[in-house]
């Protein structure tokens, strides 16, 4: 076990303010003996909806100059930014065909998920942080993935960019490829991990954003994880046994990319 007399880790979540970022800002200050927790988001009222304490700072992580306070000082960062399309108004399921999306002006996937994960990982390296965890998204070994339709945003495309610019960073990550997300309960299914995309081949590429939450808290913890990528799913609620043993989980993880 960690020494209780060191002081506690300092770990930065960056998209604090989204589904999943906000499940793991939460998670880490729940455990307040183990962790000093820190978030960031874009806007004042993200950073009022999750609390609007002076532990949350604000900036565009588009610009890089605007990182540098939030990386000061910080053990690790788990990034949970993403770019996020938006549905066309106007859309009628009753008539069939598909809606259309787009991006916003300035939010497209190359300015969030590449520059903008790349401004990340620059200003957590000058900063001196000791490790990386970045969620991703299964589906990047595929540039003809439909989610790369969706507004012409290429969206897996530059997320690979930016994990590819992590694993050649020389400072030690986690990458972190969920299936589907789900909302629904965490902590109550048996966790699977893979590489490549070869889970996109099964029936079982879901996953709880719970769950992708406490893989995160967990992977600051062991040592294991770092310089390694995996791709991570789950059993359907009720098969199999929920997974407890996150050492034995991610001693699984070969794969460094």
């Amino acid at each position: 076990m960690a020494d209780s007399t060191a002081p506690r880790p300092t770990v930065l979540v960056t998209g604090a303010g989204g589904r999943t970022g906000h499940l793991v800002f939460s998670k880490l200050k729940e455990r307040s003996d183990q962790f000093a927790a820190r978030g960031l988001v874009r806007t004042e009222e993200s950073k009022q909806k999750i609390g609007g304490a002076d532990d949350v700072f604000v900036a565009d992580i588009r610009e890089a100059d605007h990182l540098a306070p939030a990386v000061q000082g910080v053990h690790a960062l788990v990034i949970l930014t993403s770019a996020s399309p938006k549905m066309k108004p106007g859309f009628d399921p009753t008539k069939g065909g598909r809606p259309e999306f787009y991006y916003e002006d300035g939010a497209y996937p190359e300015q969030v998920d590449w520059i903008g994960q790349k401004n990340q990982i620059d200003a957590a390296k000058a900063a001196g942080v000791k490790h990386i965890v970045l969620v991703g998204s299964m589906g990047g070994t595929n540039p003809n993935h439909p989610l790369n339709s969706l507004g012409n945003g290429n969206i897996l495309i530059w997320k690979r960019k930016s994990e590819q610019y992590l694993a050649d960073s020389g400072v030690p990550y986690t990458i972190i490829s969920p299936g589907g997300l789900q909302d629904k309960d965490g902590g109550v299914r048996e966790l699977i991990v893979g590489k490549d995309d070869e889970l996109l081949q099964t029936d079982t590429k879901a996953i709880p954003r719970a769950d992708v939450a406490e893989v995160c808290v967990q992977a600051l913890q062991y040592e294991e994880v770092k310089f390694k990528a995996f791709d991570l799913a789950s059993k359907p609620e009720g098969v199999g046994t929920p997974t407890k043993d996150f050492k034995a989980l991610f001693s699984q993880v070969t794969a460094r990319f």
